[in-house]
């Protein structure tokens, strides 16, 4: 059980570390970072919608798997006592 803890941890540590600037790469309200990274320029070009629907893909993909993480850290924390 130890070696999937451990292994189930480093997948957290490395999907919190990707989640952080996948999140704050989405254009907000007021641009955001996205505007930083070049972001603004792209909004006229037309291809903004589809680079905009990959990264709410990919951000809904990894916070899925950040949370199924969380969940099965949980149920060994819990049946290993």
């Amino acid at each position: 059980m130890t070696a999937l803890r451990i292994t189930l941890q480093v997948l957290l540590v490395l999907a919190s570390l990707l989640l952080v600037p996948l999140v704050l790469l989405h254009k907000g309200k007021g641009g955001g970072l996205s505007d930083m990274f070049g972001g603004g320029i792209t909004a006229g070009a037309g291809s903004s919608g589809v680079a905009e629907r990959n990264l709410n893909r990919i951000t809904i993909a990894v916070a899925l798997l950040w949370t199924v993480m969380i969940v099965l850290l949980g149920l060994i924390e819990k049946f290993s006592e």
